[in-house]
């Protein structure tokens, strides 16, 4: 009799086991009973009802609906499809199973503090299939309901095409860069090749009329030597918009050289005067790190010279931990909110762009902080290679 009473009981948890799953299948959930230290406790799905359910589904994101403790207690196809696991193994589930030791930490400290539950995370999911997957985490409280545990919102959404549209506009801006260095160095070699020769033609020539021209004739000797002087401005000038161009003393003397010599002559052209710092590193840094350091020195100085109207500038060039930074800093006008990204062109237009296209090519970044009156700062980030990390140890 007692064994017919426990195949029974046995065969009604089954049908109820059955019943469980077919309802977490179907997404009719509307309840999940999660174990914890004070015993299991039962938590309702809010918003179960069928129109959510439907605009739930009908996402192209993952959604879910956790504990503090991150519990799944709900979570549309979407995401089972995202993570590779039949949606039956994801509900009533820990979240956890997804993430890495570095990002459960990360999320963990965000969910016990509620003032910062709201802003975005990116993590790696660790997908059913030992695939990796790219996801950008949205995260926000829910109404408790009566529960004594927090329960969260959660929109995840798949970076996987992200990633890969940046991947292909950071290869066309590597293309860019490639060719704008291409251009720079065919212009001066054919100014090298063409003007400045030119120009050194008439100087010579110059200077030959002003040596025949017989002292009595002052006036037209003193203009002859006026020529002279203005033709060797135009090579002195010609010859150095050619070495900008392509500096090859960057590779022969190094870029605190570079730097030196590009800073006085700047300081000596413009009047204002430039502060350099520079933290000599043991080995030399890769050739297009060298060069974007230089380029990007160029472009924040040429601003300078056509927009601040500053009166001072300062430059750093330091390493710091697996980083090598660069900070340039002006006392000129400076510029409000939202010029950033559409104002005239220079530090605030065009020239921020091709700025940060030169950080993305060797993999940094750059950070620019201005206010009107009060002077622009750029912060330019480049991540050091292992190798140039411990040879400047």
């Amino acid at each position: 009799m007692k064994d017919a009473r426990a195949s029974a009981a046995l065969r009604t948890r089954l049908a109820e086991a059955e019943s469980t799953l077919r309802a977490i299948r179907a997404g009719e959930v509307d309840a999940v009973i999660s174990a914890g230290a004070r015993g299991p406790r039962v938590f309702t799905l809010e918003g179960a009802e069928h129109v959510y359910r439907v605009l739930i589904e009908s996402m192209n994101e993952g959604a879910l609906t956790l504990t503090a403790g991150k519990t799944i207690l709900y979570a549309n196809q979407c995401f089972a499809r995202m993570v590779k696991c039949p949606l039956e193994r994801v509900t009533g589930g820990s979240f956890r199973r997804f993430l890495s030791a570095a990002d459960r930490a990360t999320i963990k400290k965000l969910l016990s503090k509620p003032g910062k539950v709201g802003s975005k995370l990116q993590v790696l999911l660790n997908a059913g299939d030992g695939s990796r997957i790219p996801a950008q985490l949205s995260i926000r409280p829910v109404a408790k309901n009566g529960y004594t545990e927090r329960v969260f919102g959660m929109v995840v959404t798949d970076m996987t095409e992200v990633r890969r549209s940046e991947e292909l506009l950071r290869a066309l801006t590597h293309r860019v860069v490639q060719a704008q260095e291409a251009e720079r160095g065919r212009v001066a070699l054919e100014l090298d090749d063409t003007i400045t020769q030119l120009l050194c033609a008439v100087l010579l020539r110059s200077q030959a009329l002003a040596d025949t021209l017989p002292a009595r004739d002052g006036t037209s000797k003193q203009a002859a030597i006026t020529l002279r002087t203005m033709l060797g401005t135009a090579a002195n000038e010609v010859e150095r918009m050619a070495r900008n161009l392509r500096p090859g003393v960057l590779a022969e003397l190094g870029l605190s050289a570079v730097l030196r010599e590009f800073s006085r002559e700047f300081a000596g052209r413009t009047g204002v005067p430039v502060k350099l710092t520079l933290t000599d590193l043991a080995v030399r840094l890769p050739a297009d790190t060298e060069l974007t350091i230089y380029r990007i020195l160029q472009e924040a100085l040429r601003n300078v010279e056509q927009h601040a109207q500053a009166k001072h500038v300062t430059v750093c060039l330091r390493k710091q931990d697996a980083f090598v930074e660069l900070a340039i800093h002006d006392d000129g006008n400076g510029f409000g909110p939202g010029r950033g990204k559409t104002g005239r062109k220079g530090v605030d237009g065009l020239g921020l762009l091709g700025m940060r296209e030169r950080a993305a090519y060797v993999g940094g970044t750059l950070e620019v902080k201005s206010k009107r009156r009060e002077g622009t700062e750029i912060q330019l980030r480049i991540p050091l290679a292992p190798r140039v990390m411990h040879a400047s140890r």
